[in-house]
């Protein structure tokens, strides 16, 4: 386990999470980094009296029939009791087969932090079309009913995987201020003006099941005034009180935003981060990144390409806490699994929340301990050092929705 900072430096690091204002970030992971290398040395009572962990909120979606069986293994990959997850597929054999797994499982079992949406709540979904961002913040409004207190939404998709355990990515998230959205973006539209922005479309998913496929007219719009468009990933780590500044709206513009990308090829690429960028309230806390590692042809086209055993060691040494994409068991997964997250095939992640041994084969997860206890591994540190570089003085401020 990574050495932790002595108590009177923690006491010192809260203080300044909630003193600081966010214009001194740098300075707060600065004085962070001085912290990490300070020798231990915290009596016991000190320990007890920590803040607990943050709380991670998932969705995790299927792009079509026969994901199931991906989106099982990333549950493995993925799963921690102290955090709650929204798994959504349009599949009914798919969704059948994720409820039964869920329902097997002790650990999902007995802390309820995994819902499967029923067939009701989670139908086709068209990629290019407003139907994914509805489905996106259906998913958000149903994780803030149904769990209490997490504090980041992240989604992910059956072509998704982690690159480290999720004690890694609660340790690190501890020390940083919960209102960050990590989100990538630019105003700089380019070709996308012409081919997202001034057509207008039909999204057949919002009236007609099965169909998918955007119907685009011949007629043409022109760009907002009020506003200014910023486009990016549709992967984001977002933070729980600027979801509920979209949902519940107190300000107008999420509303009107809403309304405008419904006309908007491929909105999920671009509501929430002109949302955001357009917001007095939350536009300086952006970090520019999705905290995904990504590999792009060059020139990069649409996708980007999936990801195999040559593309390993860019992975683990990127501090990304998350990779796009895979193919269907592709044997990198299975290389991660080994090297990176120490899990074994058929077996969650294990966590500081597993008490069993693995002498002998044996699975460390049969025995449940506190859901909120992290035993962190080396792999912390890479995405430390990756937050740190984002919060340099050259890549935070310049890069806020420029």
């Amino acid at each position: 386990m990574r050495k932790l900072p002595p108590a009177h430096r923690l006491r010192w690091m809260r203080a300044l999470l909630l003193a600081l204002p966010l214009l001194s970030l740098p300075i707060l992971y600065a004085v962070l980094g001085a912290a990490r290398s300070s020798p231990p040395g915290r009596p016991p009572q000190q320990q007890q009296r920590r803040r607990p962990p943050p709380r991670l909120a998932y969705l995790i979606t299927g792009a079509g029939p026969g994901d199931g069986p991906r989106i099982r293994r990333l549950l493995r990959a993925l799963y921690h009791p102290w955090n709650c997850y929204l798994v959504g597929v349009a599949g009914e054999d798919d969704r059948a087969d994720l409820e039964a797994f869920v329902r097997g499982q002790e650990a999902p079992r007995r802390y309820g932090n995994v819902r499967v949406a029923d067939a009701g709540e989670w139908g086709a979904v068209s990629r290019r079309g407003p139907t994914e961002l509805a489905a996106t913040l259906h998913a958000a409004a149903v994780l803030l009913r149904e769990f209490e207190g997490w504090s980041w939404f992240i989604n992910l998709s059956a072509s998704d995987y982690p690159l480290m355990p999720q004690d890694d990515i609660l340790h690190i998230f501890s020390y940083i201020p919960r209102d960050l959205n990590f989100i990538d973006h630019t105003s700089n539209i380019g070709w996308k003006e012409y081919q997202r922005a001034r057509p207008i479309i039909v999204d057949p998913a919002l009236q007609v099941p099965n169909k998918t496929e955007v119907i685009t007219t011949k007629e043409k719009r022109s760009l907002p005034s009020a506003f200014k468009i910023f486009v990016g990933s549709s992967w984001v780590v977002l933070s729980r009180s600027f979801l509920e500044f979209c949902l519940l709206g107190w300000d107008n513009l999420p509303r009107t935003l809403l309304m405008y990308f419904t006309n908007f090829l491929s909105s999920s690429e671009g509501y929430f981060h002109t949302v955001i960028c357009n917001s007095e309230y939350y536009q300086n806390t952006t970090i520019n990144s999705d905290l995904r590692f990504m590999a792009w042809d060059n020139p990069p086209r649409t996708h980007p390409v999936n990801l195999t055993t040559e593309h390993f060691d860019s992975m683990a040494n990127s501090g990304a806490p998350f990779a796009h994409s895979f193919t269907n068991d592709s044997p990198v997964l299975d290389m991660i699994d080994t090297k990176l997250l120490g899990r074994a095939t058929d077996r969650f992640t294990p966590g500081g929340w597993c008490l069993g041994s693995s002498v002998g084969g044996k699975d460390p997860c049969t025995f449940i301990g506190r859901s909120f206890v992290l035993r962190p591994t080396k792999g912390s540190a890479k995405l430390e050092e990756l937050l740190l570089k984002l919060l340099e003085h050259d890549n935070f401020r310049p890069k806020q929705c420029k």
